[in-house]
């Protein structure tokens, strides 16, 4: 047990991990843009679990927004603008909110927390496989997907002796992103001939955080995906 911190923590995979990290005892802060939306889903989440309201697109706010986390065991970050941007109606606004958010944000909110990690203190932030594989409208995902690359590396020696990595998954078939689409052809693709779920990426942030020979290693959890 420990206190376990979600930035994304609200909605989707950050929720997921937040709740099964919650459901083992630990202390749990999961965070969002929404202060409303935070505190909602953390009553649902337990009484141990606590909802702040965090933007990483304002960076220069993060500093006062987390100024109540008091320690931090594991921080995962999972936060992302991730809507499709086309270069033929590319939108100059939403690109950098995409790459503050991802870049700016991840960076400066473990800056933040690092005078706050217990000893053992660990971090998982989240890209995509976008990363290797673009698709129309993702330049902007890819590019900040493959910088979180540049990012864990820089941040595992800036941070020593505490541990950083990457997590990198591919399209999360029950995830609520993607809940009510068809996505039979993508199944189709994959080695192990079905998708991905939250458990697997759950799964595979929980032995990042605390497999303690793990440090600045992107992970790609895709089912085999790219190797086709």
């Amino acid at each position: 047990m420990g206190t376990s911190v979600v930035i994304g923590g609200t909605a989707g995979l950050g929720r997921f991990i937040a709740a099964r990290h919650a459901g083992r005892g630990d202390t749990v802060i999961i965070a969002g843009r929404d202060a409303g939306k935070a505190a909602t889903a953390a009553r649902e989440l337990g009484a141990n679990v606590t909802g702040i309201a965090v933007d990483l697109a304002r960076p220069q706010t993060i500093a006062d927004s987390l100024k109540t986390v008091e320690s931090v065991d594991r921080l995962v970050i999972t936060a992302a603008f991730q809507k499709p941007n086309t270069l033929e109606d590319f939108d100059v606004e939403e690109a950098v909110v995409a790459v503050t958010t991802k870049l700016v944000g991840y960076t400066e909110t473990i800056r933040v927390l690092r005078d706050r990690f217990t000893p053992y203190a660990s971090v998982v932030i989240f890209g995509g496989l976008a990363k290797e594989r673009p698709y129309p409208g993702s330049t902007m995902i890819t590019t900040f997907n493959s910088a979180i690359t540049g990012l864990i590396k820089t941040l595992a020696v800036e941070i020593a002796p505490h541990r950083v990595n990457a997590l990198h998954p591919a399209l999360v078939a029950d995830s609520p992103r993607w809940a009510g689409t068809d996505l039979g052809h993508m199944a189709a693709r994959t080695p192990i001939g079905r998708l991905i779920t939250m458990e697997e990426v759950a799964d595979a942030a929980d032995f990042l955080l605390d497999n303690g020979a793990m440090n600045a290693h992107d992970l790609y959890v895709d089912g085999g995906v790219l190797a086709r």
